[in-house]
């Protein structure tokens, strides 16, 4: 990274400091704008280092986000970045400088793209590989609406491995529709940049009379025998993706351009141009890019600083606060190795996270059976589906939310073949810092709704080995285990993992008054609960669930009929864990008599990123939202108990 010296009189970075908003940005000279790109770079650094945050992405698209802010009119012209891990620079440039040291942070920038924050954010992505569909959703709505704006989507080479790019890419194609995608190629490039001769045929190749002079030969070809067709056809192929490698892309209907270098002004700024200027389409403009581009610590680090902490802007040394207790994902990993040790038939998938989800530890011990499918949940679940139907015990790592995009797949492929697929769901619960798009709240009402299948949620660490455990062996449908983001509570881990007794929950603590049955992360809580409605003369028994589904209906009856008060708890929404033991209680008839059942939920709303404990906190689910319903269930201390904002749970009033 070049480091902006300050020199006497003048400002350390006098020309970010004329930039709010693009409009400012177009005031510059062209040959002021690689000096512009140095300083935002530094600017990024700086702040990410105070933050933490996806940083090596955005690094690599400074000089890309400078010429397209540069050269399209945003935000009439719809500028779309896809997941967003790469936007912090094009945050800075929109009107957000001031505020992109909160990003992240509670009540801060969200560190993705969001709709509600600025109109240069025209759609909110923090999934992989939206851009394209929601681009040609655009570009259809300006066209219905007779408008003439353009419409851009970037789009990484990771996030190409999905399938819904190339069903956006087929539909767009099909249609003709004006889009224009950039593939922001920033691993493997298709064919790389060289020197004078790509600059010139990336220009010429993307220049309106070419363009016109291609659909021309196109139309042309059309009309010719069908075998003249097919000639002709292949002989301007093989002329264009000789130097391009763009050949998929043509197949897909796309005008193809490049490659060209991503970080280079003098082929970004024409090439864009003479995209924009045109009205051919679709086009894709290929530009190879490095990620981590400009600061040596993340060009050096094999991750490129994709997800950092707090980090030393001079040495790159990041922040490693001492762990107090091993995270819920090493505790995973090294419980499925240890499982895969002793069984053969044990394989392991991810969806493009072996790191995310810890499978990189599986990968280095059992190469042969540890697959990383890419961005590509769907296929993950079925290709899962078919391992377990000849008889391997397949393990699906995919954090919670990103298991939303293979519901059908769930569905159809696995629970209704009743294929033993076991489910590994990381991310369970609130996540923090990424917010609500990241957060694993729905699983439990998703799969709680399919017949067939096996529930678990892990109290802590040592219960997350069990469970493991259990699952390893479970061969009798389709089984899921969650487990939260971060670490553990410091509970014991035993040395191995034994196979618990299918939907058995446990009794941790023994009371007569209140009944607290939690499901999950939330246990360590609802121990502290206790402690307090202990010392308010309430006995309570504190019951670990372990499993949602199927109900250990003894243990509820049992705490029913024995307690005035019974609360359900569980890190997910409505329609969950809570949701069963209701209707199971219902029909039972222990609804009709003087039981006071309530169960606690994330509230109905989207819960925006801040710490943990924060977000919990605000769902009410944290100690004292425990206690405070109890006392509601009661109706007693109604001066002690207030209602919080719409759509939330009671909690104490302050």
């Amino acid at each position: 990274m070049k480091v902006i010296e300050k020199a006497p009189g003048e400002n350390a970075k006098p020309l970010l400091d004329k930039v709010n908003v693009p409009e400012d940005l177009k005031a510059l000279s062209e040959d002021q704008l690689p000096q512009f790109a140095d300083e935002l770079r530094q600017e990024m650094v700086e702040a990410v280092s105070v933050t933490g945050g996806h940083l090596g992405a955005g690094l690599g698209v400074v000089e890309l986000t400078v010429a397209l802010h540069y050269v399209f009119d945003t935000p009439n012209d719809r500028l779309i970045w896809d997941v967003g891990h790469q936007a912090y620079p094009h945050k800075i440039i929109t009107g957000r400088r001031d505020r992109i040291r909160t990003i992240r942070q509670g009540g801060g920038l969200s560190g993705f793209t969001k709709r509600a924050e600025s109109a240069y954010d025209p759609f909110g992505a923090a999934h992989s590989s939206t851009s394209i569909s929601a681009g040609l959703g655009m570009v259809v709505a300006r066209d219905l609406q007779s408008k003439n704006n353009n419409v851009v989507a970037v789009i990484g080479d990771g996030a190409m491995s999905a399938g819904m790019a190339y069903e956006a890419m087929n539909n767009a194609g099909a249609m003709d529709s004006r889009l224009i995608v950039i593939l922001n190629d920033n691993d493997m490039s298709i064919a790389p940049p060289s020197g004078a001769l790509s600059r010139y045929l990336a220009r010429m190749t993307s220049s309106g009379t070419y363009l016109q002079l291609r659909d021309i030969a196109k139309q042309l070809a059309k009309r010719l025998p069908k075998e003249w067709e097919r000639r002709a056809a292949r002989i301007e192929e093989l002329s264009r993706t000789y130097w391009s490698g763009g050949a998929l892309f043509e197949e897909l209907g796309f005008y193809y351009v490049g490659p060209i270098d991503g970080h280079d002004f003098e082929q970004l700024l024409p090439v864009l141009q003479n995209v924009r200027d045109t009205k051919q389409g679709p086009i894709l403009i290929h530009a190879v890019t490095q990620k981590g581009k400009g600061y040596a610590p993340a060009e050096a680090s094999a991750d490129k600083y994709h997800g950092v902490g707090k980090f030393n802007v001079v040495t790159g040394a990041r922040d490693k606060p001492k762990a107090t207790a091993p995270s819920y994902t090493k505790v995973f990993a090294e419980s499925l190795v240890s499982e895969a040790r002793k069984d053969d038939r044990i394989a392991a998938i991810t969806a493009a996270m072996p790191d995310g989800t810890g499978l990189n530890q599986f990968q280095k011990e059992f190469p042969d059976r540890m697959f990383d499918v890419g961005i590509a949940e769907q296929h993950a679940v079925t290709f899962a589906a078919g391992l377990a139907a000849e008889g391997m015990k397949p393990f699906a790592a995919i954090y919670s939310t990103f298991l939303q995009r293979a519901y059908d797949q769930v569905v159809h492929d696995v629970a209704i073949q009743k294929l033993p697929v076991r489910f590994a769901i990381d991310r369970a619960g609130l996540v923090g810092a990424d917010g609500p798009t990241h957060a694993g709240s729905f699983d439990i009402a998703y799969l709680g709704c399919l017949p067939g299948f096996t529930i678990m949620a892990a109290a802590n660490e040592a219960e997350l080995r069990h469970m493991v455990a259990t699952a390893a062996v479970y061969d009798e449908g389709p089984i899921a285990f969650r487990y939260p983001r971060g670490e553990g509570w410091g509970i014991e881990l035993p040395e191995h993992g034994e196979p618990l007794s299918i939907g058995k929950g446990r009794i941790l603590r023994e009371g007569n008054s209140v009944a607290l049955l939690s499901l999950g992360g939330r246990l360590q809580v609802c121990l502290e609960a206790a402690d307090q409605l202990g010392s308010r003369g309430l006995s309570t028994t504190v019951a670990d669930a372990r499993f949602a589904k199927p109900l250990d209906q003894e243990l509820i009856l049992q705490l029913a009929r024995n307690h005035e008060v019974l609360i359900a708890i569980e890190e997910g929404v409505l329609g969950g864990f809570g949701s069963h033991v209701m209707q199971f209680l219902s029909l039972e008839g222990q609804l009709d008599g003087k039981l006071k059942f309530r169960s606690m939920v994330l509230p109905d709303i989207f819960i925006d990123h801040d710490k943990p404990d924060a977000m919990y906190a605000r769902a009410g689910l944290d100690a004292q939202g425990i206690v405070s319903m109890v006392f509601a269930a009661l109706g007693r201390g109604h001066d002690d108990v207030a209602m919080a904002p719409e759509g939330q749970w009671p909690t104490a009033s302050a």
